[in-house]
């Protein structure tokens, strides 16, 4: 089904060793809505969405499987050169003496993930009134976290991140006026 490029989709710099910024990125991998959330909820979603944006579903869904894999990076340089005191310092000792380097799916403020944050009702403009409320919330995040950092390299990969937040929501929004033209039209049988 997919093919698999050792390579992210955007590339990932990041200018100096900052833990507190790793922690407060973690909240785009293991949050309400980040990414993991976000690609579940898709792909979950194309199995009752109408034939005509599925596709949409899927790609979106797929590609925020990449975007969790450049939250991850983000994560792994901003802390690869951290002391024990500098990840207790930012809140992350914990997390590192639970799972090392690994990351574990949770909010920055230490939530676990849970399937709960996945929204969907069999509804497609219910489905995709919610991912666009997704999508603008992650808009949200990113731009809140581009204003946190002074890093200017990882500003640029979050930067990259929002503005596809921004084409998802209109995708979803092309997805929702398709979906009511279709339920507009007379069906003859």
């Amino acid at each position: 089904m997919w093919l698999y490029e050792k390579k992210l989709q955007y590339p990932v710099k990041v200018s100096k060793c900052d833990p507190m910024m790793a922690k407060f990125l973690v909240e785009q991998y293991g949050g309400a809505d980040g990414e993991l959330a976000a690609a579940l909820r898709y792909l979950n979603q194309r199995y009752t969405i109408p034939d005509k944006v599925i596709g949409v579903l899927n790609d979106i869904g797929t590609e925020e499987f990449a975007h969790l894999e450049m939250i991850a990076t983000m994560i792994y340089k901003l802390t690869k050169d951290a002391t024990p005191e500098q990840l207790r310092e930012a809140g992350l000792g914990t997390d590192f003496v639970n799972h090392g380097g690994d990351l574990f799916y949770n909010s920055a403020a230490g939530v676990p993930w849970t399937a709960t944050y996945i929204a969907a009702k069999g509804d497609p403009l219910a489905n995709l009134y919610e991912d666009i409320a997704a999508e603008e919330k992650a808009r949200a995040t990113y731009q809140w976290l581009i204003d946190y950092t002074d890093d200017v390299d990882l500003q640029d990969s979050l930067k990259f991140l929002r503005e596809r937040e921004i084409v998802h929501a209109m995708r979803f929004r092309e997805s929702v006026e398709i979906i009511k033209a279709d339920m507009g039209q007379k069906k003859i049988y």
